[in-house]
This record gives structure tokens, C-alpha cells and sequence, in this order.
């Protein structure tokens, strides 16, 4: 298994999820990013049921960066008890998988691609 995860938020408008998209990979916690939506919701928050848009933020980082991203995420996202999740690449392009780690994991900065 490689160390490179996927790791999912969301947020309540595209310029919030792009503001977190963008700023993780300036910061270099995540190698890549995207936004997509918006898609529609139902939850229970706070014991109640409700619904509404959200807009989904992927970003592509590493084991090693993953515990500083979350931080990040959490200190620059409009919710309180934001959904962040990480989930594990099982197998992937050698080269993209050592890009990714690269970008997250280097000391000097310096970017493979």
C-alpha cells in the first residue's frame, strides 16, 4: 500500500472550498486538489434533520502530511465540526504516487513533476 491518501471535506459555497483547496496546496499539505458541485445533503446536525448544497473539496496528500492538513482544514474552514476524512490509495501509478509524496513530504519544497 502506498502512503498517499485522498482526503475528503466539504464546504457550504465554492468560494470557501475552493479558499481551502487552494490553500492547502500553497502550503504544500496536499500535492493537488479539486472542487466539485454543488451536490445536495441530508444530515442530522445538532438533532435535527436538514438538507441543503454543499461543495465536495478532494485533495491528494500523504501520510506524513496528513495530521498538518487536517489542522489546516480545521483552522480555515467556516464549520465548527467539519467532515474531514482520509482514505488510503491501495495501488496507483508509481510516478504519481512519488509525486504526491514529493510535494507533501520534501523539506526544501522542491517538486518532482
Amino acid at each position: 500500500m502506498s502512503e498517499v491518501l485522498y482526503v475528503y471535506t466539504a464546504a457550504g459555497s465554492r468560494e470557501i472550498a475552493r479558499r481551502l483547496m487552494q490553500g492547502a496546496v500553497r502550503e504544500r499539505l496536499a500535492a493537488g486538489g479539486q472542487v466539485a458541485g454543488p451536490v445536495e445533503s441530508a444530515f442530522w446536525h445538532e438533532g435535527s434533520f436538514g438538507t441543503g448544497e454543499e461543495w465536495q473539496v478532494l485533495l491528494r496528500s500523504s501520510v506524513g502530511a496528513y495530521s498538518r492538513l487536517e489542522s489546516y482544514l480545521k483552522d480555515h474552514h467556516e464549520w465548527s465540526n467539519p467532515e474531514i476524512v482520509a482514505i488510503p490509495v491501495a495501488a496507483g501509478s508509481p510516478s504519481y504516487l512519488q509525486w504526491v509524496g514529493s510535494v507533501t513530504d520534501s523539506a526544501d519544497g522542491q517538486d518532482c513533476r
